[in-house]
């Protein structure tokens, strides 16, 4: 509850100084006093990372703040960047000043007396001296501050970190500026401080967080530059939600782990010390079917919070935990498609005639660690009965992403063409980062005329269908997958659910705080649906969690939204990908309704019947 004295203190005068006006730090603790307005200690702390409590202390003390107090203390009050830096100038400009020399009247009335002439030199070689000193300690703190700001994505953030490679990571509440996570990502970065600002206007809130691999920068990516979608896809759901007569409201971090998740740790700790401070009652996104993602769960897992993945789709990455076979990963969900459910609707599409398939193979990240995506894959070929017959035990092929795969694909393409069995389809257990210069190579193997058929999962989404070697009538090449239906698939009159795929592609592609969202990244990836549907599952348990709760102003906490997500049964959720529901292992159900196989290149090559 807000508390009365608060608002007042806050609202007395209702004039904001400016920060240049400001003489000393009594002025400046008033000033800051004054900046938050109507705002409550608690709001200003949510959003900056403070407990109120701290800032009622800091602010009554007879000092001046710590600089990192300030920052964050400006972030609550939801500056934008450049006022920021005009108070932490003034800042700077306090903090050089000495400390004022006390009258001592009757020793001042004997150097006078004394002689004034050597007092006037005295004083005049004493001001110098201390002017000189404070110019020099403002240069250094200068000097300082623009060496904090390297290090920290050019903000004065320090929860978010510049890394070695230049790529930002780490946690904003889109109050450090629209472009800390890379240019592309402005409108939606803006649109989040927007929102976010308007949500903490009120005190009925609670605060989701969406953790991914943002940034494609780092060649160790798998993404794609699909994430832009993807964080956009996300925002629109919380909107869509705080436009709705329900509560509470959403207020939305967002949480980098880097392109290559690396930085995982360091934005998984971020967030774990902000799950009581700032009430974070869930988490979204995740990141994908890879080793970091699996470690960053787990650690969320025992921290009580709530998971709802969008991408990750090796079996088993669910609540059991059965991925890595290390126990149970509690409070974990997911919304996308499992590859069992990928690889079993094409083998159906494949037709019983007779094939002869080899298995090209990843087993680990560009950063050597599991690829758990390319695993699930590897075992679907080998245990689904329709593919696991095609198989030939003589070509099976693995490659190290690290060892640089543009040297091995051909040679793997080529050994298609030098066996005593004709090689016509491939099923590829790797990621789609590789899959242009696989197609390249097998479209220059020396038996290029044979046609092929690629069989691979849910990442050849991100393929474009104008791949040179896909069109080479030299060299038909087909390639197969299973994933979400397109756009054009969600809209049709054929689908049931497609007024909700339309409902969201309106709010989408509408005007958020003045920023617009390219529409044709609707049909380019469907990284915004299932980002969408993920935060949509988590605000669907919240408002849950909400209705049950012990009173109608008693906001819910991780574990009340936890234990909601497990009861998402008969397709409670909504969704821009129709209606579902979350199983007790945290996998969605109705899988089979929106399950498409997805065919690229040449027409599907006619196979011969199966003989015994």
């Amino acid at each position: 509850m807000t508390q009365p004295e608060e608002t007042q203190e806050g609202t007395q005068g209702g004039q904001n100084r400016r920060p240049g006006r400001i003489r000393d730090q009594r002025e400046f603790r008033d000033a800051l006093k004054e900046l938050r307005g109507r705002m409550s200690y608690q709001t200003v702390g949510a959003a900056g990372d403070l407990p109120p409590s701290t800032i009622a202390q800091t602010l009554d003390k007879d000092k001046l703040p710590s600089r990192e107090f300030t920052a964050k203390y400006l972030r609550g009050c939801g500056l934008n960047e450049t006022d920021q830096q005009e108070w932490l100038s003034c800042w700077e400009r306090l903090n050089s000043q000495p400390e004022p020399v006390a009258r001592r009247g009757r020793r001042w009335a004997d150097l006078v007396s004394g002689g004034r002439k050597r007092l006037r030199a005295g004083l005049a070689a004493g001001t110098v001296l201390v002017l000189a000193a404070a110019i020099v300690t403002w240069q250094v703190r200068v000097q300082d501050q623009e060496s904090f700001k390297r290090q920290h994505c050019g903000t004065l953030n320090p929860d978010l970190v510049t890394g070695a490679d230049g790529e930002c990571t780490g946690v904003t509440n889109g109050s450090d500026g629209s472009a800390v996570f890379g240019n592309d990502l402005r409108p939606v970065m803006k649109a989040i401080g927007a929102e976010n600002r308007d949500v903490t206007d009120g005190e009925d809130y609670v605060t989701f967080a969406f953790l991914t691999p943002l940034s494609s920068a780092d060649a160790n990516a798998l993404t794609v530059g699909q994430y832009v979608a993807e964080l956009e896809g996300a925002y629109t759901a919380v909107e869509e939600e705080n436009r709705k007569d329900s509560r509470p409201k959403i207020r939305l971090l967002v949480a980098s782990m880097g392109s290559s998740e690396q930085a995982w740790p360091h934005a998984v700790d971020q967030l774990m010390a902000r799950k009581d401070t700032e009430h974070l009652v869930a988490v979204a996104g995740l990141g994908l079917s890879q080793q970091e993602t699996v470690d960053a769960t787990r650690r969320l897992s025992k921290a009580g919070l709530p998971m709802i993945g969008d991408l990750i789709t090796a079996d088993g990455f669910d609540a059991t935990g059965t991925v890595d076979g290390k126990g149970p990963i509690k409070g974990l969900a997911r919304v996308a498609l499992p590859n069992n459910d990928q690889l079993t609707a094409i083998s159906k599409e494949l037709g019983p005639g007779a094939r002869t398939a080899a298995l090209v193979s990843t087993e680990v990240t560009p950063n050597g660690t599991r690829d758990l995506y390319t695993d699930s894959l590897n075992h679907g070929f080998q245990t689904i009965a329709g593919l696991k017959k095609h198989l030939d035990p003589t070509s099976d092929f693995a490659f190290d992403p690290r060892g640089g795969p543009g040297a091995i694909l051909p040679t793997i393409s080529q050994n298609f063409c030098g066996t005593n069995k004709t090689i016509d389809t491939v099923y590829y257990a790797a990621r789609v980062k590789y899959l242009p210069d696989f197609l390249d190579t097998l479209a220059q193997r020396s038996c290029h005329a044979q046609p092929i058929t690629v069989v691979t999962g849910s990442d050849a989404a991100a393929l474009d269908p104008k791949t040179g070697a896909l069109h080479d009538p030299d060299a038909p090449i087909t390639v197969v997958y299973a994933s979400f239906p397109d756009a054009a698939q969600f809209r049709s009159p054929n689908n049931p659910d497609h007024g909700l795929y339309n409902t969201f592609a309106k709010d989408f592609t509408a005007p958020h705080h003045d920023q617009q969202f390219p529409a044709q990244l609707l049909t380019s990836s469907y990284w915004a649906i299932v980002a969408h549907d993920a935060v949509l599952t988590a605000a669907t348990a919240l408002h849950n969690a909400a209705a049950h709760g012990d009173g109608p102003t008693d906001l819910p906490n991780r574990y009340a939204v936890r234990d909601e997500v497990y009861t998402l049964r008969n397709n409670a959720i909504a969704g821009a990908s129709g209606h579902f529901g979350i199983d007790a292992n945290g996998n969605r159900t109705q899988t089979d309704t929106v399950t498409t196989v997805h065919h690229l290149g040449q027409l599907l090559p006619k196979t011969t019947p199966h003989t015994n």
